[in-house]
């Protein structure tokens, strides 16, 4: 049910904003608007406020299918206008108008964008502190000479470093590199008297197609330092059978010492031959005695590969941090973020255009309703970010140039712009065929995206 009403009210939200944006300038700009419709098919509401902007005469209607909405305005394109409104059709008006007015939609949810990142920056939010677990062997990370244990102070590309603020800041570093192809220069912070130290994460080595686990397998930086604690036991399952109970410190899996959770993980993933699992001798802390225990793990497919389970939470939470901005900060880190986030999704739909990047990137309804009901039961800044990631992809993908889209209606006042003429009829309704049959193409690959993400 939380996941259902995360996801209209996110729906809700984006698709208002979108049209809102429309709406205004539109008023305006002199443009009369007839009807301001959230969503698409049977009215379920509507309504006429009594006091409207001079000129205008508009219903406000919310209707059954809510992917989508539309702001119909007075058009002689579209039927009738009396002679005495033909100054306040929208086809009547002057070019920079109208572009004004396709183009506030897509800004509008770039926008609102800012505005929820600013919150979550002046609320703030929880997150794990940037000190890191043990690399992935033969990883980037190893590789660059990171151990375990170190704490990141500082980040950035080119020599720009700027503080980071948590792992999952980190994490965000991360991503833009892989996907952009540039290495990434950590700073880590000096303990006592040592010094800071810096080295280099070369991400341009991975040609990262997809912003998913197995990239940060390939970085080797998957989680934030935890100590190597048994959680809760699950009944019946190997850590139970093998003796293990919950808060046992675990300090070394035959002759390997264990550090920290995340190394835990790993060496119990790899604790099987094949297709059989390999019995070894743990070395516990349980109410302050040492003692030992053999353990068996369960073999699991994953993929194509085999790994260990041992039916139990691995790790204990880790160290947290608060994260909050102040008034002024907050809203220049919530442009910054915006304008990030605005940057990298325009330059993975370039990658998937060129092939560079995977079609598996697109992500359609299902997808994005499951992840509603997550962030929303994480709680309120959760959410917050989420919808702003939703916002920014809304607003970029309105401004791609297709004909059906805000963009593709930029692009014919761009050459109306250019040459003085605009596009005509027949070529209009070429590239409008063109471009919903595109569009379709891109909603079937996101809603098969979506049934592999979710069924597969």
């Amino acid at each position: 049910m939380l996941t259902v009403v995360a996801f209209i009210v996110a729906l809700g939200l984006l698709i208002a904003v979108h049209e809102y944006g429309h709406y205004r300038v539109a008023v305006a700009c002199g443009v009369k608007v007839i009807r301001f419709s959230v969503g698409f098919g049977k009215t379920l509401v509507r309504w006429k406020p009594k006091r409207q902007h001079p000129g205008q005469d508009t219903e406000f209607v919310i209707a059954a299918f809510p992917l989508g909405g539309y702001v119909k305005m007075l058009d002689e394109r579209e039927g009738e206008v009396a002679p005495n409104e033909r100054h306040r059709a929208f086809n009547t008006q002057p070019l920079r108008s109208r572009a004004a007015i396709v183009a506030a939609g897509p800004i509008a949810n770039l926008l609102l964008a800012v505005v929820l990142y600013t919150a979550v920056n002046w609320i703030g939010v929880k997150e794990p502190v940037a000190q890191l677990a043990r690399p992935v062997a033969a990883s980037l990370a190893e590789q660059a000479g990171l151990r375990g244990g170190e704490r990141i102070a500082r980040a950035g590309f080119d020599g720009a470093l700027e503080p980071v603020q948590s792992f999952e800041d980190l994490r965000w570093r991360m991503t833009r590199g892989a996907l952009d192809g540039r290495d990434l220069t950590l700073e880590v912070a000096g303990e006592g008297s040592t010094a800071p130290r810096q080295l280099v994460l070369p991400l341009s080595r991975i040609e990262a197609k997809d912003a998913d686990a197995q990239m940060f397998r390939k970085i080797g930086v998957i989680a934030p330092l935890t100590r190597p604690e048994i959680g809760e036991v699950m009944a019946g399952g190997a850590a139970e059978k093998s003796g293990l109970k919950s808060g046992d410190l675990v300090r070394s899996i035959g002759s390997t010492p264990i550090v920290d959770g995340q190394q835990l993980r790993e060496v119990i993933r790899s604790s099987v031959d094949g297709s059989q699992p390999l019995t070894q001798k743990w070395q516990v802390e349980r109410g302050g005695g040492a003692m030992s225990i053999d353990v068996t793990p369960e073999v699991r497919e994953e993929g194509a590969s085999k790994v260990g389970r041992i039916g139990a939470y691995v790790g204990a939470p880790p160290e947290m941090v608060v994260v909050r901005q102040g008034p002024l900060d907050g809203i220049w880190q919530g442009a910054v973020r915006t304008w990030e986030v605005s940057g990298l999704t325009v330059r993975m739909m370039a990658k998937m255009v060129i092939g560079e990047a995977s079609l598996k990137n697109l992500s359609g309804p299902l997808t994005i309703a499951d992840y509603a009901g997550k962030s929303a039961s994480l709680g309120l800044t959760q959410y917050l970010v989420f919808l702003a990631l939703i916002s920014v992809s809304l607003g970029v993908l309105n401004l791609m140039p297709l004909p059906v889209l805000d963009g593709g209606h930029l692009m014919y006042y761009l050459w109306e712009g250019l040459t003085g003429k605009s596009v005509s009829d027949a070529w209009m309704e070429r590239l409008q065929r063109g471009g919903v049959a595109l569009l379709l193409v891109m909603m079937s690959i996101a809603l098969f995206n979506d049934v592999t993400r979710l069924f597969g």
